[in-house]
């Protein structure tokens, strides 16, 4: 059997110096846990930015850097009062919004047809997005929930939506 290489140091070499056109609007998330993961989640895919609403944790924050691991020294982020507020901004800058919320229109996260630049919602974990934020966004994306809980952690969903939007931008720069 070869010998399998494992990197496990952070990257050495220079980062891609393109953002994913993409930018992540927190609102009122209850844990500083999934706002730290989801700080690192950003830098993976190298989102834009993160707008941090409500009572979504910003930094500096002990639980919050546990799991960002520095990451949130490394991504971009603005605090706003409301979500409402931070989406109308956004609107004005000619981003498409997406609440990733269980509304019953929801396309499945696989269907939807990301444009960019583009905006994507996560609510609180028990309470969804808020309802003046729930009346800007454009679309409504969903990942399918087979058992009897009808939706997964905010940190594991916005991983979902956040590699498909990757996936769909890398497939749009491939030369034909």
């Amino acid at each position: 059997m070869s010998e399998i290489l494992i990197n496990k140091s952070d990257r050495d070499q220079p980062l891609s110096t393109e953002l994913l056109p993409v930018t992540l609007v927190l609102d009122c998330l209850r844990s500083a846990y999934n706002v730290g993961n989801i700080f690192r989640l950003a830098e993976a895919t190298r989102v834009g930015k993160l707008l941090l609403c409500g009572y979504t944790a910003a930094p500096p924050h002990d639980k919050l850097a546990k799991t960002a691991r520095g990451c949130e020294h490394k991504v971009p982020f603005e605090v706003f009062a409301e979500a409402s507020e931070a989406l109308l901004t956004l609107k004005r800058q000619g981003y498409r919004i997406y609440g990733v919320e269980t509304a019953v229109q929801a396309k499945c996260y696989w269907e939807m047809q990301v444009r960019f630049p583009s905006a994507f919602v996560l609510g609180n974990e028990a309470l969804g997005i808020s309802e003046p934020a729930l009346a800007l966004c454009d679309e409504f994306v969903a990942l399918p929930a087979l058992g009897e809980k009808n939706s997964i952690n905010v940190g594991n969903c916005c991983a979902v939506v956040l590699y498909e939007a990757l996936r769909q931008k890398t497939l749009l720069c491939q030369p034909s």
